[in-house]
């Protein structure tokens, strides 16, 4: 059940990132103005948030194994939001990713 809550916090942690990342892109590279960044930095400030709520007390295992997260669902929010199309590469990338955020996160530890 911990791995169950744990990838969950990291996938609504992802949507608040990379959604407020791509808010505040929105902002300023399309020209939507100062709502969409004002909300891309509350939902930057809520991941910030949400990532605290993982059970491991290690900031650095938590962002670098956060990090797989991120790239997997970087590519997959640039699909849906942008009409993205990935590659071999970058799919073949992304599962290295995720592999390696589950070795970083779940491998057994002998503490």
């Amino acid at each position: 059940m911990l791995v169950a809550r744990s990838l969950a916090l990291f996938v609504v942690a992802a949507l608040f990132e990379i959604g407020g990342a791509w808010l505040v892109w929105q902002g300023i590279r399309e020209h939507k103005g100062w709502i969409w960044i004002g909300a891309g930095v509350v939902a930057l400030g809520l991941y910030g948030v949400v990532a605290t709520l993982q059970n491991d007390e290690n900031f650095g295992r938590i962002l670098a194994a956060y990090g797989g997260i991120f790239v997997a669902g970087s590519i997959a929010w640039g699909m849906v939001a942008d009409g993205y199309h990935p590659d071999r590469f970058d799919v073949t990338g992304a599962l290295i990713c995720l592999a390696g955020m589950a070795v970083i996160m779940y491998a057994p530890r002998g503490h």
